[in-house]
């Protein structure tokens, strides 16, 4: 063998496996891409209905690909076969990965550990919401766990805390609407290193009602594996939210915050050894015109909307925000997936098109990133997404908050109470509040404050990942520590 390929084969070799959805992938390939410049063989694990819209948005010699010591791989979800380039229902996926995937992965690891034009796998990098598909395999052939976790801390001290809710007699809820009604006030003063949290702060999961619920139970279960890693990162910095990191510390053991990732990327990029940086996953095709768009506009003068990869909305809630839009007169730029509207087309009224004709650009999937760093950009409408979030205030871009789903209620609640750079807007759309709030974004006294605070917040992000910085230093630490071991 000669010196390259004996050298290919003692590298560390690190399996990465993200949860089937777009942000979990995207920031799972950041680290995967931080990992291989580091000097790792990556195997970089989707689903086959993930690999295939993949194939479909960058073209198939993408993901067949090139790079050295940087494969694609693939396991069944054990779902109903599809072709359909759309989201796929999240209670199911949470039951295959308890119960199917395991199979699939664990076959996947031993294969790779009989083929000897890789190196012996040295680690798998698991998101923490797979660890029911990836705890058996790294058990079984004996190899170090690694959780990432691609929501913030205080988000993931929530989940942990999920199951208390019950053991304090306020959940399960007998209707949604009853966080509404002063219910959702209630303090929870109890969870380690949160402050000032009510019942509605909680994670999206606690609105099921029923006790037997499968995405609630999925998620409580996750949060008690959290101790079967080795060790644990999280996808924030230290400076951000450094209670509720002290605490999660002192609850599972090596945590590693590491991000913002795509900033850690974009600090590499310019290097010539950055062999990674083509590589990109996006399940949806990018369009790039609204950015020639944004050049034509005003320093901070357009919001940006778009509500994630995911989250939808009804019909009615899709009328009221354009309606809302129009109403402000506001330049703005908004990404509509064609999947947006829960059942429905998305159909725009005609006075909305008709009003916002000279100000407003509608948009496919966009480079996210790019358009919050555009100079034009004043403010996002957002779900709240981790994703979103910390792109945003990696930006200096202050938010108004309309969270959907999952997480994105214990986001907003950190980002408009404790970072103090958004407000959050009801979760029954209505025109007039639309029009209010983004007139209040983007000409008001709050805004400015808003927009200075999140100056301060981008400042932070971008010392988090300097040479020096907590999150670099972090991730020398976890090589040093777990990974080269």
């Amino acid at each position: 063998m000669d010196s390259a390929g004996l050298e290919s084969v003692t590298k560390p070799h690190a399996v990465c496996i993200p949860s089937p959805a777009q942000s979990h992938i995207g920031a799972m390939l950041k680290l995967a891409k931080l990992l291989h410049h580091k000097g790792f063989h990556i195997s970089f694990v989707n689903t086959e209905f993930n690999h295939r819209r993949l194939a479909r948005a960058r073209g198939l010699e993408f993901v067949n690909g090139t790079l050295s010591n940087f494969q694609f791989l693939t396991i069944p979800d054990g779902l109903p076969p599809s072709d359909a380039d759309a989201i796929q229902d999240i209670p199911t996926l949470c039951e295959s990965t308890r119960n199917y995937m395991i199979g699939p992965f664990s076959d996947l690891v031993s294969s790779l550990g009989s083929n000897p034009s890789v190196p012996p796998v040295t680690c798998i990098i698991s998101d923490g919401f797979m660890t029911f598909t990836t705890s058996p395999a790294a058990s079984n052939f004996g190899i170090p766990l690694i959780h990432l976790f691609t929501i913030p801390g205080c988000a993931l001290m929530a989940v942990k805390h999920l199951r208390a809710l019950g053991e304090n007699g306020l959940t399960p809820l007998t209707d949604e609407s009853q966080l509404m009604n002063g219910y959702g006030n209630t303090p929870i003063a109890w969870i380690p290193g949160m402050k000032n949290m009510r019942l509605r702060d909680m994670p999206h999961f606690i609105r099921i009602t029923g006790s037997d619920d499968t995405l609630f139970n999925f998620l409580v279960d996750t949060g008690n594996k959290t101790g079967n890693a080795t060790a644990t990162i999280v996808h924030t910095f230290e400076a951000l939210e450094p209670d509720v990191l002290h605490a999660l510390s002192s609850m599972i053991p090596r945590v590693y915050t590491v991000g913002p990732l795509h900033l850690m990327i974009n600090r590499i990029a310019q290097e010539k050894s950055f062999a990674s940086k083509h590589i990109e996953c996006n399940l949806l095709e990018e369009h790039n015109e609204c950015l020639q768009w944004l050049d034509l506009k005003e320093p901070k003068s357009v919001i940006y909307v778009n509500f994630g990869s995911i989250a939808s909305m009804t019909h009615q809630q899709l009328v009221e925000f354009a309606m809302g839009l129009a109403n402000s007169n506001q330049c703005f730029l908004w990404v509509l997936r064609p999947d947006a509207v829960n059942g429905d087309t998305t159909i725009l009224p005609g006075e909305f098109v008709e009003e916002t004709r000279e100000r407003g650009f509608l948009s496919g999937w966009c480079p996210q990133e790019r358009v919050l760093n555009h100079p034009s950009i004043g403010g996002f409408l957002t779900h709240c997404g981790w994703n979103s979030t910390i792109e945003s205030l990696s930006a200096g871009v202050p938010m108004l908050c309309w969270p959907c789903f999952g997480d994105q209620q214990t986001n907003c609640k950190y980002i408009c109470d404790d970072w103090g750079i958004g407000l959050e807007m009801d979760g029954d759309v209505k025109r007039d509040e639309v029009e209010r709030l983004v007139r209040e974004l983007m000409e008001g006294e709050v805004g400015k404050k808003m927009r200075s605070k999140a100056m301060e917040w981008k400042k932070m992000a971008e010392e988090a990942v300097g040479e020096k910085g907590s999150s670099s230093m972090n991730l020398d630490k976890l090589l040093d520590e777990v990974l080269s071991k």
